[in-house]
């Protein structure tokens, strides 16, 4: 398996190390969302920041409660870390509500530095995250500052109506997503049947199709967190976005090999990987 790499220190005398933004909600298990972005920005070298959005009660067995912040609150948290620190690249996950999506979105086109959107509509377990109602305010407020957006199949199916059943649709699903406003589309097709997973990442025009092999660990919480977070810092160090997106799909695929038990039900996979192997 290739190794992937740490991203540059930011600063010219190596002092301080590229700066990553998490907005999302938190797990309390520990597994997604916050936690998991910023052990992701952490193992590949940033130093990560968060705007939280909703708490939530939640283990290996699903999500028990979630509750949202005020958007006030999280419009606070944004501009304190924006205003003071800078921010280099932005992950999205959580946002819950239409109010959230828009207050979100407000603030991000304030901004010049990427966008990694993780349009997150169900947990791994299938508890819904984000409202119904909320969808028309992904799609035309949220997707449209996007770098990268990174659905899965249900969330494709949520946004577009588009269901993927083969990799001839995730041509057809990109093609659906990239008309709400993102740069550029990876469509996840980690739940496609097939000896590998394979991701179609796409801006309209250049197509690229990244194959890794499945392992068979079903400790797989916080997958789709975890790539988004590793896109965003692979984003802040200066990666052009295809191979951004090629190093993050190499460390998550390392992170799910290592993928350990946790609680009774489905454990994370290892953001530490990295420095177990070196």
């Amino acid at each position: 398996m290739a190794v992937p790499p740490r991203v540059p220190r930011s600063s010219p005398d190596g002092s301080t190390p590229v700066r990553v933004l998490t907005v999302a909600g938190s797990d309390s298990g520990g597994g997604a969302g916050i936690q998991a972005d910023l052990k992701t920005m952490l193992a590949l070298g940033a130093h990560g920041m968060s705007v939280i959005t909703a708490v939530t009660a939640q283990n290996s067995l699903g999500v028990q409660g979630a509750w949202e912040l005020p958007a006030e609150a999280v419009r606070a948290q944004f501009r304190s870390v924006a205003e003071d620190i800078g921010v280099q690249a932005v992950k999205t996950g959580m946002l819950a509500t239409a109010e959230l999506v828009e207050t979100v979105a407000a603030q991000l086109a304030d901004l010049s530095a990427p966008v990694v959107v993780d349009p997150v509509g169900v947990s791994k377990h299938g508890d819904p995250l984000l409202a119904t109602e909320a969808l028309d305010a992904v799609r035309t407020k949220l997707l449209p500052t996007a770098t990268v957006a990174t659905p899965n199949l249900d969330e494709v199916a949520q946004l577009t109506g588009v269901r993927v059943e083969s990799e001839d649709d995730q041509r057809r699903a990109a093609g659906a997503v990239l008309a709400h406003g993102p740069r550029w589309a990876l469509i996840k097709g980690g739940h496609l049947p097939g000896g590998d997973a394979v991701d179609l990442l796409t801006d309209g025009t250049e197509e690229h199709w990244l194959r890794a092999p499945r392992h068979p660990n079903r400790h797989t919480h916080g997958t789709g967190c975890t790539l988004a977070a590793a896109i965003a810092t692979y984003l802040a160090g200066g990666y052009e976005v295809p191979a951004a997106v090629t190093a993050a799909k190499a460390y998550v695929t390392g992170a799910i090999a290592a993928g350990f038990p946790l609680g009774a039900g489905i454990g994370p996979v290892d953001h530490g990987w990295l420095s177990e192997r070196t």
